[in-house]
Parts: structure tokens; sequence; C-alpha cells
């Protein structure tokens, strides 16, 4: 496939440039995303925690990510407090720990469904499971 020089319209200009296939995932995904209401878009990290800070533990939003590297990220209200998690995009899935989809919402999805019987643990939240 050939490369992209830009983003394609409705896409951010901050994304890499990606493989056709790749921005197809990426738009139909972003498209979705933004009609929920748990996506802040360019949101900090701050603002995020801040955000989540009187929320009940369990509460999420997505935002896009600061890094470089990563797209968006997840921003969790833990009981110590809320973190950060990055969501990965390769090879057209988004993919955090050992879930992937070709979409955002329904990766989230399965994360839910999936920690609600075996939580999952991340160095950056201290040992603490994610459920």
């Amino acid at each position: 496939s050939v490369l992209p020089s830009l983003a394609p319209p409705g896409l951010p200009d901050r994304f890499r440039m990606f493989r056709s296939c790749e921005w197809e995932v990426l738009e139909r995904s972003l498209n979705i995303l933004q009609a929920s209401d748990f996506y802040w878009g360019p949101l900090s990290v701050g603002e995020a925690h801040a955000k989540l800070q009187q929320e009940p533990v369990g509460t999420y939003l997505v935002r896009d990510s600061s890094q470089g590297n990563c797209l968006f990220s997840l921003s969790v209200r833990m009981p110590t407090g809320p973190v950060s998690l990055r969501i990965s995009f390769q090879e057209g899935y988004f993919r955090l720990k050992n879930w992937f989809s070709d979409c955002v919402v329904r990766l989230l999805e399965l994360v839910v469904a999936g920690t609600r019987n075996n939580p999952l643990h991340f160095d950056e939240m201290g040992g603490t499971p994610l459920v």
C-alpha cells in the first residue's frame, strides 16, 4: 500500500503515516469513538486525572495520547487515584495488554468484560489490579 503524505480528512494532523488499510481502520474507529460520551480528545494527563479524581472507582475516559508512538490513552479512576494506560496501534489493531481489536470502543468493551473475572496488572498502577 502507498503511504499517504497527510492525514485523510477528518483525522487529526498529529497521526503518523499509515498504510491506506490502516487509515480506514483509524478513521472508522475515530468516528465511533467521537460519537461516544467518554472520548475527550486532546486532554492532557493532568487534566484527565483532575477530572477523574472525584469520580467513583472504575470511571474512565479516553483521550488523545501525548506520546508520539501512541494515539490514545485510557485514564481510569483506581482506588489509589487516577492512572493512564497507553492504547497502542499496531498492524491495524488497537491493543491494551492482551486484548486487541480494530476498534477502540470494541477494545474497551473486551477489556471491561474480561477484567470482571481476570483483573489486569500494569506496572503503572503499582500492582493495583484493573477491574
